[in-house]
């Protein structure tokens, strides 16, 4: 009777770790990112490969959602951190495109922005694995959100350092094509802190 009653039992998939999964890629697509911003040729091509990889790990976590009968924090909370996670790798590639349509090589400022951008995944990948019961750490998953949002405060102002810069540029095409490109990497952070957000949210809740 046991066995059969076992058959029933609702679905338990980790979701947890699903997102923790898409975090790790995510860091692996900005890390490409940053190889292209270093004049690495191949940086580009790895990162539309990683978007691609994230997309579908975004996809089989929206579909674990639909059959998990628990989840360790909210699902909207999972799904609402993955889609916003998915949101950055997204803007990484079209940045990458827009500077290559543009003919606007990557420079100084950045490479600068694209290295802080890094290290704020990482922090988002911090905060994901310390969300809910797994975490025994005493550091929370708020701390590491907080760190990635002071990252992302820094490339604010290598943006606004880069804009200024920009006055004593006389090639207008350099100024309008730079502007863009800056302007691209800087909402990119602004996605980062969307995140970072939402795991306060998300935790909050659990409180």
């Amino acid at each position: 009777m046991s066995r059969k009653l076992s058959w029933f039992l609702p679905e338990t998939p980790d979701v947890l770790g699903m997102l923790c999964q898409q975090a790790a890629t995510t860091i692996t697509g900005m890390e490409a990112l940053q190889a292209w911003a270093s004049g690495d040729g191949t940086g580009e091509e790895r990162l539309r490969a990683t978007e691609h990889l994230a997309d579908q790990q975004k996809r089989d976590l929206r579909l674990a959602l639909t059959t998990a009968f628990i989840t360790p924090i909210g699902a909207e909370d999972v799904y609402v951190l993955s889609e916003r996670l998915d949101a950055v790798l997204n803007g990484a590639k079209d940045a990458v495109r827009e500077a290559e349509v543009m003919a606007m090589p990557p420079d100084d400022a950045v490479r600068g922005m694209v290295e802080l951008l890094v290290q704020g995944v990482r922090h988002l990948a911090v905060a994901f694995e310390r969300l809910g019961p797994r975490s025994g750490d005493e550091n929370t998953a708020t701390d590491a959100a907080d760190e990635a949002v002071k990252t992302q405060r820094q490339v604010e102002r290598v943006y606004r350092k880069a804009m200024s810069a920009l006055l004593g540029v006389d090639d207008l095409r350099e100024v309008m094509g730079r502007r863009e490109v800056y302007r691209r990497f800087a909402r990119i952070a602004d996605r980062v802190d969307e995140v970072a957000e939402r795991v306060w949210y998300a935790s909050v809740k659990e409180v």
